[in-house]
């Protein structure tokens, strides 16, 4: 077993953006592809965004203890962690980074204690998370409003992080994250 990292934040914070860029930047550092019920959106593809499964075959995984935690994020919409994933990069000597909603996040902080690092992307504010939401145009407003109330739930966990990130200015929320995971990796 290695090191996670985990990253956590309500939708449109900025956690994605912030993870793809870490990953450029470390290259020791893999990217753990989430599982999901969900059909894919975009330009999503299966096994490099998530692994797409049917709501069926999500719940066969479940049922043969195929993920290290998961949850019904919204109604009949799951995600999870496969230990088969974590097994993959772990083999290759890498830390795991995920991109994990923030109840995922706070689950594997709980598994792993001090081999994670749990890092609270926070949104500037719920005004701003609002209209970085609408900005995408990925969503009808009803699913935004939905994720902008997630959201203010979301928010009250961040104090269970070990780090809060505010994600005001990319650059400055980069260069805090890098430090952070500078300093994890190396200790």
């Amino acid at each position: 077993m290695g090191k996670i990292i985990i990253f956590s934040a309500p939708s449109g914070s900025g956690k994605t953006t912030i993870v793809r860029q870490l990953l450029a930047r470390y290259p020791q550092l893999e990217f753990s592809v989430s599982a999901t019920s969900r059909a894919p959106r975009g330009t999503e593809r299966d096994g490099a965004d998530y692994y797409f499964l049917t709501h069926e075959a999500f719940m066969q995984a479940v049922a043969e203890d195929k993920f290290v935690e998961w949850e019904e994020v919204y109604a009949g919409t799951c995600y999870g962690t496969l230990r088969s994933e974590m097994d993959r990069i772990w083999q290759k000597g890498h830390t795991i980074a995920f991109d994990v909603d923030v109840i995922g996040g706070l689950n594997l902080k709980r598994l792993f204690g001090g081999d994670a690092c749990a890092i609270f992307v926070m949104p500037p504010s719920v005004e701003e998370l609002r209209r970085r939401l609408e900005g995408r145009g990925t969503d009808a407003p009803e699913v935004i409003d939905r994720r902008v109330a997630k959201a203010e739930f979301e928010l009250t966990k961040a104090p269970e992080f070990d780090h809060v990130v505010v994600n005001d200015r990319l650059e400055e929320a980069v260069a805090e994250v890098c430090a952070l995971v500078e300093e994890f990796i190396n200790c």
